[in-house]
């Protein structure tokens, strides 16, 4: 091996076919949904698996979701991507408003507006990204998400609007 050269690393991660899961929304309320998923009645959605999570719990207009940072979120310079980050930020601020939404009706996301605060590495240890509601009318929500490491630093924080409709096969 010449020095450029570096020992390479695998990873390997399994998940679930999502039209399965997507057949499901708008059976329930959007808080059942995401409880089902925590209690494993059903699956959580690929990209959760993709990045590592390891878990998350959901309330009316309140979402945790919890991740390790990990090496394979690395960026070049040494810290886990903003895109992660803003995956995390954009999942905990969703999530929040599927957990307001009854039966027959989904959302999608209109913008993230997202703020680095500090820098993300594996020495951050246990992250916990926390979503809440602004504000909810009957067409938009509005939710915040904040990004923890395990010592209780803020790392990140993302506004989200979302479209809220009704779903066509509910």
């Amino acid at each position: 091996m010449t020095e450029t050269q570096q020992a390479a690393r695998s990873r390997t991660f399994t998940w679930t076919d999502p039209a399965e899961t997507a057949a499901q929304v708008g059976g329930s309320t959007g808080l059942e949904m995401l409880q089902a998923m925590r209690d494993g009645l059903i699956p959580a959605p690929p990209i959760l698996q993709l990045v590592g999570a390891t878990g998350f719990e959901a309330e009316e207009g309140k979402v945790t979701v919890l991740m390790p940072a990990a090496e394979f979120h690395y960026n070049p310079l040494g810290s886990v991507h903003g895109g992660v980050i803003a995956t995390l930020l954009d999942t905990a601020a969703g999530c929040t408003v599927h957990s307001t939404l009854p039966a027959g009706v989904g959302y999608t996301s209109l913008d993230l507006m997202t703020r680095f605060i500090k820098p993300v590495t594996i020495e951050s240890g246990l992250l916990r990204c926390e979503g809440g509601i602004i504000s909810r009318g009957r067409r938009t929500a509005v939710a915040e998400s904040h990004l923890y490491d395990e010592r209780g630093k803020l790392l990140a924080h993302a506004t989200s609007t979302c479209l809220i409709f009704e779903l066509p096969h509910a």
